[in-house]
């Protein structure tokens, strides 16, 4: 079952509410306490989306569990109500404990990072200007903090209750007394389903999913892992997308990556969501998947996380049709490698949605380029919303390889892009505007890539 319906059905804990049960609302976000690399970590999550097995091992804050000893409002319950920032009160719980979350961030806090941990949830009635002036006070009660242990600070400074102090001691002892315990005897379980964050699992097959025979991957030492060896990074199938966004070896090989996460999901879903449930999702509009097949990820693929048995595939390679891969039964990814790029080497990322934030993509793209002087060395381009797979196109970046960047190459390649996809009509777009959409992002990326390259001129003629 989802964390949501033990919370609420056998913890009796009615605080956090049932909304869209697509992890869209925020009205049943709780914050996940995790030990990672000796530190206390909290992250907001949507819990209707989150498979029990998940929790294990972890702390798990509902509202209830920030309400002071004495019954009295805490100073970020307090904040909320001076600014008249609820109203039915329905939201309201998921907003207290996104705030709360902000609290506990290691980040230095700011008003910005405040408002970043609101924006997956959701009011209807009250107007966001008075949320927004609480989350401003709540920023203000931060400022003495300095480099104190969040947990440490928001209990001297009864911000939240004492117990906080605590946790990081308490999770260290439950994870001592469990480290040969990992769930091993469900890797025996050929036919069972491998779950990540399950964010897009739980919304398709909600009803099947609470009565699969499941395997989470947190349930395995060694999932999270983000490793550099030499030029090769590799990630476990349990890293999330804000586990990426906080990897320094992320953040150094990919300047603009904070941009590119904004354009997918709210902050607690990137929270729980994989990036190898991302591929094995095999949406044709899955964002990381379009980001990956352009460095062309290398898959590692086991039955068991113990076995010495692997095989390795490109991530192009995947896909064989629509939500069909070329995976054996009990597969799973365990590794997922792929090349940095080098200084010389440049990539781009572009989306366009119906929103521009908080959407699934119409069409979204990337590219990775090597290059020497003015010359494309090795080119690597994705496109995704414009067939039944996420698209390597391989002939577009074939094309480009040997080539200069100008103007007449450019929009020759833009031509064969066409000559490689399959949109459909659908209820994101027709497939004209898809086409149109490829067309125009393919520019962008050159545009970003080159801003000052007098040969380019791709916005002349419109």
């Amino acid at each position: 079952m989802v964390l949501l319906d033990f919370i609420r059905y056998h913890q009796h804990l009615m605080g956090t509410k049932i909304g869209c049960r697509e992890g869209d609302c925020g009205a049943c976000t709780v914050l996940v306490g995790e030990l990672t690399d000796s530190q206390l970590r909290y992250r907001s999550m949507t819990c209707c989306l989150m498979p029990l097995g998940n929790a294990a091992g972890k702390h798990i804050v509902t509202i209830e569990g920030i309400n002071p000893a004495d019954r009295e409002l805490n100073p970020i319950q307090q904040a909320m109500t001076d600014e008249g920032a609820t109203q039915c009160g329905f939201c309201t719980p998921g907003f207290v404990i996104s705030l709360a979350g902000f609290c506990l961030d290691h980040k230095k806090p700011s008003y910005k990072a405040a408002i970043a941990a609101i924006d997956g949830n959701i009011c209807r009635c009250t107007g966001y200007k008075s949320i927004e002036r609480a989350a401003a006070k709540i920023t203000d009660l931060l400022k003495d903090r300095d480099n104190e242990e969040p947990t440490s600070f928001v209990s001297r400074a009864k911000l939240l209750p004492a117990y906080f102090s605590t946790i990081k001691a308490r999770l260290q002892t439950l994870t001592d007394a469990n480290e040969s315990d990992h769930l091993a005897t469900g890797s025996e379980r050929s036919k069972s389903i491998i779950v990540g964050g399950g964010t897009d699992l739980y919304v398709q097959r909600h009803d099947t999913m609470v009565h699969s025979d499941i395997r989470v991957t947190g349930a395995y030492p060694g999932q999270q892992h983000i490793a550099l060896e030499g030029d090769v990074c590799t990630i476990g199938p349990g890293v999330t997308v804000s586990d990426l966004a906080v990897s320094p070896i992320i953040q150094e090989a990919f300047p603009e990556f904070p941009r590119y996460m904004k354009l997918v999901s709210s902050t607690p879903i990137r929270n729980m969501a994989t990036i190898a449930g991302n591929f094995i999702n095999a949406s044709p509009i899955g964002d990381f998947t379009i980001f990956f097949l352009a460095l062309d990820a290398q898959l590692e693929l086991s039955t068991k996380p113990e076995s010495r048995k692997s095989r390795t595939m490109p991530l192009r390679r995947l896909y064989k049709g629509y939500k069909q891969l070329d995976m054996l039964e009990g597969e799973y990814i365990r590794r997922i490698m792929f090349r940095l790029p080098a200084r010389t080497e440049l990539f781009h990322f572009e989306k366009v949605s119906k929103r521009m934030h908080l959407d699934i993509a119409t069409v979204n793209t990337a590219i990775h380029l090597r290059m020497m002087n003015d010359t494309i060395k090795n080119a690597g381009l994705s496109a995704g919303g414009v067939g039944p797979v996420p698209l390597f196109l391989q002939k577009t970046s074939e094309y480009l390889t040997g080539k200069s960047i100008n103007r007449e190459n450019i929009l020759e390649a833009i031509n064969i892009a066409q000559t490689e996809i399959s949109p459909i009509s659908d209820a994101r777009g027709t497939k004209e505007y898809k086409r149109l959409l490829l067309t125009q992002l393919l520019k962008a990326h050159f545009i970003s890539l080159f801003p000052i390259n007098e040969k380019l001129n791709l916005l002349e003629n419109g």
